[in-house]
C-alpha cells in the first residue's frame, strides 16, 4: 500500500533537514486553498486530491531539485501558467490530434487534461494524466522535443507513489528507477543517473 502524501512529505523533510539543509530551506510554505481554486479555474478542472494535499504542504520547491533526477516542484500559480503555455504552444496539434490509446507509452504532445506539477528548467514538465480512463493519475514526462512519454516503473504510477519512492530512496541511499540520491557538500540534494 502506498504511503499518504503527508507521510511521504514527513519522511522527505526529515531526511532533507539532516542531509541537505539547503534543499530543505528551499521548500516553499503551504499555498492557500484560494490559490489552488484560482489555478483550477484557469485550467478548467479540479486538481487531483494528492496534488492539492502536496500543495497545502509545500507550494513548490523554488529553484531546487527534489524529485529524481532533476525535477523542481511547481507552485499553484506556475502549474496554471505552464498548463496555459502548453495549450498555446500545441493549440494546432490539439485541434487535429487523435486521442489514441491512453495506455500507450507515448501520448500526444500535449493534452488539456494533463496537469503539470514539476519542471526541469529546460522546457520539460512532469504531468499528472487526468484523462478519464483506468490509469488516470499516472505521471508522464512532457518533453518539448520528443513529446510525452509514460514509464511503467511503479514510481511513475501516481504522485503518491512518486513521493513515496523519493522518500525511500533518500532514506535507504539506494537508487530508484536508475536515479541515486546524493547530498552535495552536505547541503543540497542532487540525483546521479546510473
Amino acid at each position: 500500500m502506498t504511503s499518504s502524501i503527508s507521510e511521504s512529505w514527513t519522511r522527505i523533510e526529515t531526511w532533507l533537514a539532516r542531509h541537505a539543509p539547503r534543499t530543505f530551506a528551499a521548500l516553499e510554505p503551504p499555498t492557500e486553498r484560494s490559490d489552488i481554486a484560482a489555478a483550477e479555474k484557469i485550467i478548467g478542472q479540479p486538481f487531483p486530491e494528492p496534488l492539492v494535499e502536496s500543495l497545502l504542504r509545500h507550494n513548490g520547491t523554488a529553484d531546487d531539485r527534489l524529485l529524481p533526477p532533476f525535477w523542481k516542484l511547481l507552485n499553484a500559480q506556475m502549474i496554471a501558467s505552464d498548463w496555459q503555455l502548453g495549450m498555446r504552444i500545441y493549440r494546432d496539434e490539439l485541434e487535429s490530434a487523435e486521442e489514441g490509446d491512453p495506455d500507450a507509452d507515448f501520448g500526444p504532445w500535449w493534452h488539456s487534461h494533463w496537469i503539470p506539477f514539476a519542471a526541469d528548467g529546460g522546457g520539460d514538465t512532469l504531468i499528472i494524466d487526468q484523462r478519464p480512463y483506468h490509469r488516470r493519475g499516472r505521471i508522464g514526462v512532457a518533453d518539448h522535443e520528443q513529446g510525452t512519454r509514460f514509464s511503467h516503473h511503479p514510481m511513475w504510477s501516481s504522485l503518491p507513489a512518486l513521493l513515496e519512492a523519493t522518500a525511500t530512496a533518500l532514506e535507504t541511499g539506494r537508487a530508484v528507477d536508475g536515479y541515486l540520491p546524493v547530498a552535495v557538500d552536505e547541503t543540497e540534494l542532487d540525483w546521479q543517473i546510473l
